[in-house]
């Protein structure tokens, strides 16, 4: 069995016993074929024959996707592989980092098995409103593949991708939540902060309030790009139901990024047995997504419920390097996770650890 085909069967089958097992072959198989952090790894001492747990494994930052590709050699040249950038710029730089995906299937294999526990977990098909570009339109755009795939494997016939490249046709999504109002058909909208932002906005002015169906709701995706001043989750939730209908425990706020192949969702009632609607939402990673907090400084892991950089150890990354140090802070306790928000201040000395390896490299 190939390293991934290995996880897919996790991901299909998980079981907490041999996460650590697969991880280490994961490892193994990174170190093998990816030349940059094969030599990343070595600068710092560790090899397989010497890690013996997945807290031992080396993370890199994930800027360092801005400075090489994370990948095996030539894997940029294969028609089979997907290619998704970040939004954002090298600082000094005219690059967008890029994430290759050797194998697209397995992305598509995450996404869709963690969305189906934590947005679909009633196994309830229906309409669907896609607020952000989908893969046809911004193939480079990892969000819009996951929206793709969400439509093809969860959507009924009524479907309207709603926004392009440079815009959101908000007049559009309108008159189709109003089609889904007046059909009593629940409808799941999928998109990011801005353009959530917009719709609300637009039904303001416009004096219009919708009353979707029951078990309607919202994945939104964050993100303040194109707010003057970003939504707040809280606003986000509120509004949602002011204008739209939209029960709390159904508007789900997704945090990902293009550098992993999964994603963690906000726990709440509708998802999670036991979870309030009025506490402060944690997020629920897969079974094969590791999460833990590390010291900003050292890069030692912190105890349960003590803030540090939020560091991810993702299987689905397999083709690529799974240990990805993030710039924002958090706290993992019992295996949830609550983030809250990006490092700002002085350097971070431990998520700028090889950077500079890395751009002499490229």
């Amino acid at each position: 069995m190939s390293i991934y085909e290995q996880v897919l069967t996790f991901i299909h089958r998980p079981e907490d016993k041999s996460f650590e097992q697969v991880a280490l072959e994961v490892f193994r198989h990174q170190f093998e074929t990816v030349r940059a952090y094969r030599s990343y790894c070595e600068d710092r001492g560790a090899a397989p024959d010497s890690v013996r747990s997945v807290d031992e494994i080396p993370a890199v930052s994930n800027v360092a996707f801005k400075y090489v590709d994370l990948a095996m050699e030539g894997a940029a040249e294969s028609p089979a592989v997907a290619i998704f950038l970040t939004s954002g710029t090298t600082q000094g730089r005219e690059r967008r980092g890029r994430h290759i995906v050797a194998r697209p299937d397995v992305y598509r294999a995450s996404a869709i098995a963690h969305l189906r526990t934590m947005l679909f977990p009633d196994a309830r098909r229906m309409a669907m409103l896609a607020m952000h570009p989908t893969a046809d339109a911004m193939p480079e755009s990892s969000l819009s593949a996951m929206i793709s795939w969400s439509v093809e494997e969860f959507a009924t016939g009524a479907r309207l991708a709603a926004a392009l490249r440079d815009r959101v046709n908000v007049a559009a999504a309108i008159a189709f939540l109003g089609e889904c109002e007046a059909r009593r058909e629940p409808v799941c909208i999928m998109g990011t902060t801005a353009s959530f932002a917009a719709l609300f906005s637009a039904l303001r002015d416009g004096g219009m309030k919708l009353q979707l169906a029951p078990g309607s709701r919202m994945m939104d995706t964050g993100g303040a790009k194109g707010q003057a001043l970003p939504m707040q989750a809280s606003a986000m939730i509120a509004r949602a139901g002011e204008t739209l209908g939209i029960a709390p425990a159904m508007v789900i706020n997704e945090y990902g990024m293009t550098e992993l192949c999964s994603q963690l969702y906000d726990a709440t009632s509708f998802n999670c047995a036991g979870v309030s609607d009025v506490q402060e939402r944690f997020k629920i990673p897969p079974p094969w997504l590791r999460v833990t907090a590390v010291d900003p400084v050292t890069t030692r892991q912190m105890p349960d419920g003590e803030i540090g950089l939020l560091t991810f150890f993702d299987l689905a990354n397999v083709g690529s390097v799974s240990a990805v140090m993030t710039e924002d802070l958090g706290f993992v306790e019992r295996g949830r996770v609550r983030v809250l928000g990006r490092a700002a201040g002085g350097e971070i000395r431990g998520c700028a650890l090889g950077i500079g390896q890395f751009s002499e490299v490229s």
